[in-house]
């Protein structure tokens, strides 16, 4: 029996169950949980770096936007403020729209 030992999706028990599967799950406690939504916003993050098509991207950047909106309630949020966050610092610092590569600043 595989052995996983991570962060899975709520109704993944539920579709291991309906493939006729026996599991072990426990639900994490609050640090835990915190901690393992890291674990897995890099191991999303691993799999869309490794993508090689724009559909496979599009697949791992959704479960990416899953994962901040459950971090987002971690940090005792939601998506709304999030949101108003990142336009706030979009109009101050900008976006990522013109694709500008810093090189260097030159030292006083």
């Amino acid at each position: 029996m595989p052995i996983y030992n991570k962060l899975v999706r709520d109704r993944i028990p539920e579709i291991i169950e309906a493939n006729g599967k026996s599991f072990t799950t426990r639900i994490l406690d609050e640090n835990e949980y915190h901690s393992e939504l890291r674990k897995k916003m890099h191991e999303e993050l691993k799999e869309y770096d490794a993508t090689d098509s724009n559909e496979d991207a599009l697949e791992e950047l959704a479960d990416l936007l899953e994962l901040i909106h459950a971090a987002t309630a971690v940090h005792g949020s939601d998506f709304n403020q999030l949101e108003a966050i990142r336009q706030m610092k979009a109009k101050q610092r900008g976006g990522f729209d013109e694709r500008i590569f810093l090189i260097e600043v030159e030292d006083d």
